[in-house]
């Protein structure tokens, strides 16, 4: 069978790794895209008119109209946990079979979750730009993670994991998450108003869909703490960005970290990462080599499922596969 893998070759560097493209090749004929630049789609049904399969990367899109312009298309195997980009739908009437990969980066992300609190609370990275530049920094009164309220919105994979670090660092853990069942005693499940108003840490880790859409705002905002800090680790649509800036420019919070925003790419928004009580970092969190072999070799288990006409663990439309081999 025939592979299109869609990573650009500097997202086959860091998000696929040569052990995985081994391994797929172990299996099947795969074609390599060599350009700078993510497929459009044009460009994905062009370099995809021969393949069985495709393996794409976050930003390559699975558009609707590519998927009736590939005939022998099979499945649309994403190297990510995040579909938004590909139409379901559209795949699912001609019966091309998507699947996604699963949560390898949980630990990745956690730890950078206590990476920008510990930043936060201690002035890491302030005190730094002040050395590089030459000036004596400002020795400021730190606050101590043990003992803290932590605020987890969203009891996901990463929340849960999350959630028992902080007991271990002797951290108070509240949660809001309409959709999920706390049985921890230790951890306390309050609605997102008190959450946002008793928390020192408030961690954004909600799913990202219409519903979640600037779910922080002007109002969530306005219920925090004047020294409560507010980290993203989720995407970037779940903040309006606007009232964030303004709620920091104003003080009315003490600060923000984000590993996301709505520039291209899930990148936090320069505009704002800028602030000197922002820390941002560019949509690392999962980058670490054993969250991203995980989920790169993930895809290897897929497309040799699928070339076995089964339909592997992490389809999304699996009663609606049609073409299998």
């Amino acid at each position: 069978m025939k592979v299109l893998l869609a990573h650009t070759p500097e997202m086959r560097r860091n998000y696929y790794g040569d052990r995985s493209l081994n391994g797929l090749r172990a299996i099947a004929e795969v074609n390599l895209h060599e350009g700078d630049q993510p497929l459009d789609a044009a460009g994905l049904v062009n370099a995809a008119k021969d393949a069985d399969i495709i393996v794409a990367d976050r930003m390559t899109e699975g558009r609707g109209e590519i998927f009736s312009q590939l005939p022998h298309l099979r499945a649309f195997v994403r190297c990510a946990v995040d579909i938004r980009n590909i139409d379901v739908e559209a795949a699912s009437q001609v019966g091309v079979l998507v699947t996604r990969a699963g949560p390898g980066f949980v630990q990745a992300v956690t730890e950078l979750a206590v990476g920008f609190m510990v930043d936060l609370s201690r002035g890491v990275s302030r005190a730094t730009v002040d050395y590089h530049a030459g000036r004596k920094p400002e020795a400021r009164m730190g606050r101590q993670l043990g003992g803290s309220k932590i605020g987890i919105i969203g009891y996901g994979s990463i929340g849960r994991y999350l959630a028992e670090v902080a007991k271990v660092l002797r951290m108070e853990v509240l949660v809001s998450d309409p959709f999920a069942t706390v049985s921890d005693g230790a951890i306390r499940q309050v609605e997102l108003d008190e959450l946002l108003s008793a928390s020192d840490y408030v961690v954004c880790l909600a799913v990202a869909n219409e519903q979640t859409e600037k779910l922080i705002g002007e109002a969530a905002l306005a219920r925090m703490q004047k020294h409560a800090v507010f980290i993203n680790l989720s995407r970037g649509n779940l903040v309006d960005e606007a009232a964030l800036a303004r709620a920091l420019l104003e003080n009315r919070i003490a600060g923000a970290a984000m590993d996301v925003g709505r520039a291209p790419d899930q990148m936090p928004t320069p505009e704002l990462a800028k602030f000197s009580n922002v820390i941002a970092t560019p949509h690392v969190g999962g980058l670490t080599p054993q969250a991203i072999e995980y989920q790169s070799l993930e895809t290897v288990r897929q497309v040799d499922a699928i070339i076995k006409g089964e339909a592997p663990l992490g389809a999304v439309n699996a009663e609606r596969w049609t073409r299998r081999p």
